[in-house]
């Protein structure tokens, strides 16, 4: 089969998006299938025609929200390019920009079109606004976001229970909703194929003791994930645990205005800011920590979640529908409702080492439900079910177009 992959974001930006673009490529690829991808170029405002690739990247305008960027939404070069690929399926994976060339191409090359929703825009509006109009704004988010998803695609991939609830409760969808989370290359991020020697490394980088427990996170430095009620209960988590630490791995543009929030609270020798870290190495950093946390309820599936499953680690995550498929109470971690309930669960989980084998074994054995393989495999099945249902649709419109010019052709004899 031949896939194309259309996205407003790819490669060498880094995100959770781009992960499961990834990892959806990769797992196409190794069953045997042809991807390409059309995307926006993140760099310059240049048109890229990568053959060896097989990569578009069509320019874009910054948009405010991070280094994302906004083309066009139709592009004569690329369209040009697109039908030699003679594609079998679309699957865009944005709304907007190259989302909606995606729907152009669909529509005039006559090609199926598949839409995974990852991101929840209300939760981002005040990037654009920077707080006015919020309210007009996500109105029109929402209209534009129901319309893409509802009116133009066969079928619909969402990643979590949290936004089929969402399309089914809130957008009344009329088209089939797959819940797919997105797949993990999990040996990647097994703790048995690293150096301890590297690690060893990295930890005198940061400045992290054999003997120290490691709180971590792994996200956008920015204000949707609530780092800041992280820091908060460190605060109170480190009397209790004198010898942690709080490792805060990425980038953003909070980041600044935690750092002076970690200088408030006296913090600063035990709050480590990792920066912006290659999305090769993401792997180790996780090999840092004791304990995997977030306190974000923007996600629309937690991919961090899971690559710390991977990595053996106990999870505490907010109790939202974007966790409660992968976090299990006392398996493999604690959803919790409160500060006090996570602070809690944390010192449980540091002061029972048993607990901590146990959940650590369970987390690594839950991670292999959301492996590459599996998400290609079912992905795919979508695919398959697009083709047929665009197709019978096809022949239902041609023998109605058909019935419709009998009816006027025997109106005009009788006429005449």
């Amino acid at each position: 089969m031949r896939i194309g992959i259309f996205s407003d974001t790819y490669l060498p930006y880094v995100s959770g998006l781009v992960t499961s673009e990834l990892m959806l490529k990769k797992a196409l690829e190794k069953m045997g299938h042809e991807v390409y991808i059309v995307t926006a170029n993140l760099e310059n405002f240049k048109f890229i025609d990568d053959k060896e690739e097989k990569i578009i990247k069509i320019p874009g305008l910054p948009i405010g929200i991070y280094d994302a960027r906004l083309t066009g939404i139709y592009s004569i070069t690329a369209i040009n390019i697109i039908r030699k690929w003679k594609l079998d399926v679309i699957h865009s994976q944005t709304e907007f920009g190259v989302g909606t060339f995606a729907r152009i191409v669909s529509k005039q090359l006559n090609i199926p079109l598949v839409h995974t929703y990852h991101t929840m825009y209300e939760d981002y509006i005040y990037y654009i606004t920077k707080g006015y109009f919020d309210k007009p704004s996500k109105k029109l988010v929402e209209y534009l976001t129901k319309f893409y998803c509802d009116k133009t695609v066969t079928e619909l991939i969402v990643p979590s229970r949290k936004i089929y609830n969402i399309f089914m409760n809130k957008y009344k969808a009329n088209k089939p909703v797959n819940i797919i989370g997105t797949g993990m290359d999990i040996s990647r991020f097994n703790k048995d194929n690293f150096n301890i020697e590297d690690i060893k490394k990295l930890k005198e980088k940061y400045g992290i003791k054999e003997d120290e427990f490691v709180i971590g996170s792994v996200s956008r430095i920015a204000k949707e994930k609530s780092i800041d009620r992280i820091i908060d209960n460190y605060k109170k988590i480190i009397e209790k645990i004198p010898n942690s630490k709080l490792l805060l791995v990425g980038d953003g543009p909070d980041k600044e205005e935690l750092m002076k929030q970690v200088e408030r609270l006296d913090l600063t020798n035990n709050v480590i800011f990792t920066g912006k870290v290659p999305i090769e190495d993401i792997q180790i950093y996780y090999q840092l920590m004791d304990v995997f946390t977030t306190f974000s309820v923007t996600e629309t599936q937690g991919l961090t979640v899971i690559e710390a499953m991977a990595s053996s680690l106990p999870v505490l995550a907010i109790k939202d529908d974007s966790f409660v498929d992968a976090v299990i109470n006392g398996k493999n971690g604690y959803l919790f409702n409160s500060d006090i309930e996570y602070q809690d669960y944390l010192y449980k989980i540091y002061k029972d080492k048993n607990l901590y084998n146990e959940l650590s074994k369970n987390s690594m054995e839950l991670s292999k439900k959301h492996s590459m393989e599996e998400f290609g495999k079912r992905v795919y099945e979508v695919y398959l079910n697009t083709i047929k249902e665009y197709n019978d649709k096809k022949i239902i419109n041609n023998i109605k177009e058909v019935i419709k010019n009998t009816k006027t052709s025997d109106k005009k004899t009788k006429n005449d």
